[in-house]
């Protein structure tokens, strides 16, 4: 049986940001230099209503959307990609889907791009893997959104391990002035 998010935030902590009010409200206590907290701060400050849950660790995108009560490609990952300027851009893909190389080195104009690993993706964001959304990065690096995200709510990163954010893919893609385009083929 699928669960709705709503069944998985009564199991856990839930927060909403307020960006109207500009605060979060939280039924747990956060910690003002966590991740979660530099996520819900960043979203209010750009006038972004997020939705933060506390969830359960999934072994794959199957388990997680189910965990989650949403389809697969609902769920956003925030991958950090390299150029060869040691600068750094934000691609976000949706679940079942994977990075097509070309394609983004064609939209970013480049001819060099790379996954760096986990340490200095860690260095240009503050957030492990797995838990990296352009909001609260340590740098606001520019957004190249796939195609298919906007129009519709999807699930992202929260900044720490155990909690993820939805939010309004326009409102995100506006929020960052993202660009968008074809930037994915199927896993």
């Amino acid at each position: 049986m699928t669960e709705r998010p709503e069944a998985v935030e009564n199991q856990g902590r839930e927060t909403a940001v307020d960006s109207a009010a500009g605060h979060a409200t939280d039924a747990g206590h956060s910690n003002a230099d966590s991740g979660r907290a530099r996520v819900e701060a960043d979203a209010a400050a750009r006038g972004v209503s997020i939705r933060v849950i506390e969830r359960p660790a999934a072994r794959s995108l199957d388990e997680a959307a189910q965990l989650l009560g949403i389809a697969p490609s609902d769920i956003v990952k925030t991958l950090v990609v390299k150029r060869s300027d040691d600068t750094f851009v934000f691609a976000l893909v949706p679940g079942g889907r994977k990075i097509s190389w070309p394609k983004l080195r064609a939209v970013l104009h480049v001819n060099k791009l790379q996954l760096p690993d986990a340490s200095i993706a860690f260095e240009a964001t503050g957030y492990e893997r797995g838990t990296i959304t352009p909001f609260g990065s340590r740098t606001a690096w520019p957004v190249v959104a796939d195609a298919s995200i906007p129009g519709r709510t999807v699930s992202m990163g929260a900044g720490e391990h155990g909690y993820s954010l939805f939010v309004d893919a326009d409102e995100l893609v506006a929020a960052y002035a993202a660009t968008v385009a074809d930037i994915t083929d199927p896993e």
